[in-house]
């Protein structure tokens, strides 16, 4: 009887610790829209800086990077503490209002785009291209591509801990060993 007790015991620990490691190796992102985002930015005591992952639905890397980058337990943690997760379909047809103006769906070809994400990539419609705003919804940077976690991490703290303010990138980067 003491064997099976302790048997068992062992198997629930087992299970126990194997649970708790995928947990932590597949964090889930919490994503909201645009107009959450933007409603929280208005509403919150202290509003976080918004992070845009502008993408579509045929984009390969853009699956990749919510599979290897947004979904690695670092990159999340971060994300989530720092920023305001917003998913944008560059080819939404829903119109989004920003600081005054709705932009809308465009047809275009086969698929069209949508104005904001092409207003927030400046005209150059790349997928993936994932975008920073401060607390005031102004334009830090588009970042286009598809980024690993690592560097993804580097971009991200550069923003979110306001080392943009002090400097540039490239002295950033370079400092760092990036």
């Amino acid at each position: 009887m003491k064997t099976i007790s302790n048997y068992i015991s062992k198997t629930i620990l087992f299970i126990g610790i194997g649970l708790t490691f995928l947990s932590a190796e597949a964090q889930e992102v919490e994503w909201i829209s645009w107009s959450e985002a933007a409603e929280l930015v208005s509403t919150e005591k202290n509003p976080k800086k918004i992070f845009i992952d502008v993408y579509t639905d045929w984009c390969g890397w853009c699956k990749k990077m919510d599979k290897d980058t947004f979904q690695n337990a670092e990159v999340a943690a971060y994300m989530a503490k720092n920023f305001y997760m917003v998913k944008l379909d560059g080819e939404g047809k829903e119109p989004i209002e920003y600081k005054g103006k709705t932009f809308k769906f465009v047809p275009q070809g086969r698929n069209g785009y949508h104005e904001f994400a092409a207003t927030l990539m400046q005209g150059r419609l790349s997928y993936p291209t994932t975008i920073f705003l401060d607390e005031e919804m102004n334009m830090l940077s588009p970042v286009p591509g598809y980024q690993k976690p690592k560097p993804f991490l580097d971009i991200a703290k550069y923003f979110g801990d306001d080392i943009y303010k002090e400097k540039d990138w490239k002295a950033y980067s370079g400092a760092s060993g990036r």
